[in-house]
């Protein structure tokens, strides 16, 4: 009796010290976006949400989303991935360029290699909790369509889970961004960042996952036209220039 009483009360003080995961504020419905991935900028007042680069801070009384490029490096920053060689992608020796930004592709076709990008990734995704962020972006999840071959779908999914879960771990929602017909609730994703779904007849796709928690980004006036015939009606849709300078285009349905 002594004995099971003792391991009751273990548990009990093993409960009340483990440290409970912050809770995860989900992204709001009936409000606009802005997307200022090139530089911060004010926002009208019916601008609800913002996503900005890690680099920027989070704008007071919006619902703020911080943008990692999680699947490929950044043009700016070769130097911090050169010395992490190893985590970059090669064909015959050469690295991996997505050629319409420049980008290295990250080598996430090991366990080992996928581990070792979260650690980096995680430190990000941290950074941008403490800095007050709401939630998280994770760009390029379909790098592996852009790999010659080299790189798999399932390696991408799981490099995803894993910082879908260390960003849940933070208390952060996070953004399924690219591949359209893969459902990425199946590792936790809660909402979408779908970039110039009018253009390519994507964002049904999104919606179908994601519901009204969907965010829509387009570059051309013609489909920002289209997709706010479609979808303005239940969807944030954003039109800017595709640099996202502050002073840039800015236009909503």
């Amino acid at each position: 009796m002594l004995r099971a009483l003792s391991v009751l009360v273990v548990c009990v003080l093993l409960c009340l010290s483990a440290p409970a995961e912050a809770s995860i504020k989900p992204l709001p419905v009936d409000t606009d976006v802005d997307y200022q991935l090139g530089g911060a900028a004010a926002v009208p007042a019916n601008v609800g949400i913002v996503v900005r680069d890690r680099h920027d801070p989070p704008l007071t009384g919006r619902y703020n989303v911080c943008y990692l490029n999680a699947f490929q490096t950044q043009p700016d920053e070769r130097r911090f991935w050169r010395a992490h060689w190893r985590l970059v992608l090669k064909r015959n020796g050469r690295p991996v360029v997505d050629s319409a930004w420049g980008e290295w592709l990250l080598d996430t076709r090991t366990s080992v290699k996928r581990a070792a990008i979260a650690r980096i990734v995680g430190r990000w995704i941290d950074g941008c909790r403490a800095a007050g962020y709401d939630g998280v972006e994770l760009d390029n999840l379909d790098s592996w369509s852009r790999s010659h071959g080299l790189i798999r779908p399932r390696h991408a999914k799981a490099l995803a889970r894993r910082l879908v879960a260390r960003a849940h771990r933070a208390g952060l929602a996070v953004a399924q961004k690219n591949w359209a017909e893969w459902d990425g609730r199946a590792v936790g994703f809660d909402f979408a960042v779908a970039e110039e779904c009018g253009r390519w007849h994507e964002c049904g796709a999104y919606v179908r996952h994601y519901g009204r928690r969907v965010l829509v980004v387009e570059y051309r006036r013609v489909d920002f036209d289209a997709s706010c015939a479609g979808w303005g009606g239940t969807l944030p849709v954003v039109l800017r220039d595709r640099d996202l300078l502050p002073g840039g285009v800015h236009a909503w349905c």
